[in-house]
């Protein structure tokens, strides 16, 4: 059977370095001992089992050993990320029903009254660290939890309408770990630098694959590219994740040679990678692999593509992961041809429990699986639309709710996103759909230029933007309005913000 969440510090060796830090360093053996302290003392606060218990922490020991002991008390962890406001904080943790509140004394300062339920407990980071750091404290042993038992609730970043808790169990965090460090590669000499934040499923996954393979994971909250790049060097990193919109800013970055040489590997996902950016990632690290990945939170990742095949397959966002069924199907739920746009469906074991206390939107995505499914049961119905070509490789087409409708036309804003990147002196570009009587709906086109290609003439990039997106996409396919914005809206997890471009779009504001 497949051991719980909390049995990770048993991968590896002992004495090995499992977790790294301004905050020390830590062996396997110690994490161990530091979960099995900090899951006696939520055992003994007196919840019962199954409470949910809520971090809204910066990547510190605190947040980096939470999920494990929670899991180990037998509760169910709730991480909040760090750059939300009080107004998504008061949704969680009364969506959630939690319990406890962790976090510290100048984020619970921010909150006003009403934010916080009555009866949740607030404890500060400060204290937990110290239960953690106390060799003499008692420690809880491993959990027997079954696979199935429901661990952690991960909300999403809310791009559109409240964030919806995901419900996550055993299975499927460490399949998901298993599942990543196997087609990565990863093993116990490979040092991740953990960039994104730790309450992103792709950001919490850096912790778990890491230490799957037995590995050691080197938290960062960075402020700007340059620190990144030290601590690359500093900490000798082999693994980076990144979201596009970061990869941008670390590719306009120096990185001297004692930063690049011990990366083996970098990974994607939360968008494409566009043509150009992925020159400038192989111009700024070269020889270094490049996986392109896509997955959704309700089923955690769900393709990848091999570096080999980057090169030729730019668009595509490759092959089922492992554990994983992946199809392609008509709206009646059978299997498209070669060629064929369909809708993605995720079957197997990474697909989560559902929608938390929402079973209405539960049963609109978590459906049983088409006929042709091997692995049957509850999928995923994503939304989104993706083509399969005859080498079984799979390219994203767009998302169903962020499609533009436009004089009868669907178009992808991905189309037009990579046209416009692929333009010199366009760093971001983000394309989306605004209301007019006549079409349906007009594209509007935001860009950002890059700073070191992009001409101080913004006319002249603007100019040569149209131009070249005239030549390129056809005229149903054209901007009504391109706007040079001097930085893009990103959401909590570092993706583009297009609710708040869309508002920006309404309101007229470059």
């Amino acid at each position: 059977m497949l051991a719980p969440l909390d049995h990770l510090p048993q991968h590896g060796a002992p004495q090995a370095t499992a977790l790294e830090g301004k905050f020390g360093r830590f062996s396997y053996e110690a994490l161990e001992e530091m979960t099995g302290r900090l899951a006696h003392w939520i055992a003994r606060q007196g919840f019962p089992a199954g409470s949910r218990i809520a971090a809204w922490l910066p990547k510190g020991l605190a947040a980096a050993v939470l999920p494990l002991a929670v899991a180990r008390a037998g509760m169910v962890y709730v991480p909040a990320n760090p750059l939300l406001k009080r107004a998504q904080i008061a949704h969680i943790l009364a969506d959630s029903g939690a319990a406890m509140l962790v976090s510290a004394p100048a984020r619970f300062a921010t909150l006003e009254p009403g934010d916080v339920p009555e009866g949740v407990v607030r404890r500060d980071e400060a204290e937990i660290e110290a239960i953690l750091l106390d060799d003499a404290g008692a420690k809880l042993p491993s959990s027997e939890a079954g696979p199935d038992a429901l661990v952690e609730i991960l909300y999403t970043s809310g791009s559109t309408g409240r964030p919806k808790g995901v419900m996550l169990s055993h299975a499927n965090l460490m399949i998901g770990a298993r599942s990543v460090a196997t087609y990565l590669g990863l093993t116990p000499q490979d040092r991740t630098l953990a960039l994104l934040p730790l309450s992103f499923d792709y950001g919490q996954n850096q912790l778990f694959s890491t230490w799957w393979a037995g590995g050691c994971v080197v938290p960062l909250d960075y402020l700007l590219a340059r620190d990144v790049v030290k601590a690359c060097a500093a900490q000798r990193i082999t693994t980076l994740a990144g979201v596009p919109p970061l990869w941008v800013h670390l590719v306009e970055a120096d990185w001297p040679v004692e930063a690049r040489a011990p990366l083996r590997r970098i990974t994607n996902s939360g968008g494409a990678l566009s043509r150009p950016l992925i020159a400038r990632l192989r111009e700024t690290f070269p020889g270094v692999d490049i996986f392109a990945m896509y997955g959704l939170t309700e089923a955690f990742r769900s393709t990848y593509l091999l570096p080999a095949l980057l090169a030729d397959q730019p668009d595509s966002i490759g092959r089922a992961i492992p554990d994983a069924e992946v199809l392609v199907v008509r709206p009646d739920g059978s299997l498209t041809e070669d060629g064929e746009p369909g809708e993605l469906v995720h079957a197997g074991p990474l697909v989560a429990q559902g929608y938390w206390r929402d079973p209405e939107r539960t049963a609109q995505r978590f459906r049983p699986a088409p006929p042709a499914s091997a692995c049957g049961g509850t999928a995923v119905w994503s939304g989104d639309t993706v083509v399969r070509d005859g080498e079984g490789l799979l390219r994203f087409v767009g998302r169903d709710d962020a499609m533009i409708k436009s004089a009868g036309n669907r178009i992808s804003p991905s189309e037009i996103e990579e046209a416009a990147l692929a333009v010199a002196g366009v760093a971001e570009a983000s394309a989306l759909g605004r209301p007019d009587t006549r079409l349906g709906q007009a594209i509007i086109l935001f860009v950002r230029g890059d700073a070191a290609l992009c001409e101080t003439d913004r006319d002249a990039l603007l100019d040569r933007l149209r131009g070249s997106l005239r030549h390129n996409l056809p005229s149903f396919m054209q901007p009504a309005e391109i706007r040079i914005v001097a930085e893009m809206p990103h959401n909590p997890n570092g993706k583009i913000d297009r609710v708040a471009l869309a508002a920006m779009a309404g309101e007229g504001r470059p």
